[in-house]
């Protein structure tokens, strides 16, 4: 249950509550080593260690060395480093996907303008790359490619391998938007053959407002800020010690019971999925057969309207999305259902309905009652 909330809060890939660990750790980090970190007294070194041991914490979970990380704002702060970095100071093609997230399409977006061309790998029903559109591309003229490793919306976990042996094959950078994965699924930085990998705390119980691009050793990327030489010039700025202390403790808490974790997230996304399936037919479960997330259920009721499904749930005290939060203002059909080749009626009644680890079945039993009635009522047969 979520702490002091009267909702049930199914909305985890938005963002999650941070856990009290967490908040205990911010909390004395912020009173007892606030020092600037780049200070050359007694506080500012209590502030360095703090720092230093948080970034060799995260390095060793993520298979990464202390060196290649470097502490960002948040995931969209760490996509956009990555991209306008690997991309500075040449032009060319960017291989991606129709459904990354908007941190990756519109900064992609901002690219084209400057003289690059996006070239669009397919994907498939289940949304994963299709491997005849990775044979077809043109690698001779490819640049860049970027990918989300675990889809936000569908909770697709992508198999990078194919483009992993291209990459390496023609030296090709490659990042990866992890922002989703990490704290949710194991990532070991060196195993993948990346060149860079964002993520960001308030995924997985950290904070909100801190995150990190993980930047393989050898590659240099001019920062997006001027001001300091913060992050070995790559990330300008005091770095906020007790946010990250924060980071490196929710993400110590996750690989400290990974498996638990995973088993109790399936089992929360599997009822929550046959309880639907059940009660609201007829439903479509988009991604349901490859790999995905184990807290993440992408689902469509056809005949309703995604909308009206999300206003009605609201009022009856079930948080969930229709999406991406960053991109919730928006009417436009998630662009990775269109992608997936779903139909009108499919894209347009889809909710994302995603649990974490504070929630509970009763939670999940309620929910799906709260849901099946509003179902109900909109297809007109309450």
């Amino acid at each position: 249950m979520i702490a002091g909330a009267s909702s049930i809060y199914l909305d985890n890939n938005a963002s999650t509550q941070p856990l009290p660990e967490v908040v205990d750790t911010v909390s004395r980090v912020m009173r007892d080593s606030f020092g600037n970190p780049g200070s050359r007294h007694a506080a500012g070194r209590r502030a360095r260690q703090v720092l230093e041991d948080s970034r060799e914490k995260m390095a060793e979970i993520l298979g990464a060395l202390p060196e290649e990380v470097v502490f960002t704002g948040g995931g969209t702060e760490a996509i956009n480093l990555a991209l306008f970095g690997l991309a500075a100071g040449r032009k060319g093609v960017i291989a991606t996907t129709a459904g990354e997230h908007p941190a990756t399409s519109e900064a992609l977006g901002v690219l084209q303008k400057r003289g690059w061309r996006r070239h669009v790998l397919s994907l498939d029903s289940e949304g994963l790359i299709s491997r005849s559109s990775i044979d077809a591309a043109a690698w001779n003229e490819i640049q860049l490619v970027t990918v989300i490793l675990a889809h936000n919306e569908v909770g697709v976990i992508q198999d990078i391998a194919p483009l992993v042996d291209v990459c390496s094959r023609d030296g090709i950078p490659l990042h990866l938007d992890a922002v989703q994965a990490v704290g949710k699924i194991p990532v070991n930085f060196h195993a993948m053959g990346a060149t860079t990998l964002a993520l960001g705390a308030h995924k997985f119980h950290g904070p909100r407002g801190v995150g990190a691009l993980l930047v393989k050793k050898g590659f240099t990327l001019p920062p997006l800020l001027v001001g300091g030489h913060q992050e070995r010039g790559r990330r300008p700025g005091t770095e906020p010690v007790a946010l990250i202390a924060g980071m490196a403790k929710a993400l110590e808490m996750w690989h400290q019971s990974a498996a638990d974790r995973t088993q109790q997230l399936t089992q929360l996304r599997n009822r929550l999925q046959a309880g639907l399936s059940e009660s609201c037919r007829p439903v479509v479960i988009n991604g349901s057969q490859a790999q995905r997330l184990p807290n993440t259920l992408n689902i469509a009721f056809p005949g309703c309207d995604g909308d009206a499904l999300l206003v009605n749930l609201d009022l009856e005290g079930v948080c969930c999305s229709i999406g991406s939060a960053c991109s919730s203002g928006s009417s436009e059909p998630a662009p990775v259902l269109v992608a997936m080749g779903c139909r009108p009626e499919v894209y347009k009644s889809s909710l994302r309905f995603s649990v974490s680890i504070l929630n509970t079945m009763e939670e999940i039993d309620l929910a799906i009652d709260k849901v099946a009635r509003v179902v109900a009522r909109l297809r007109g047969h309450a």
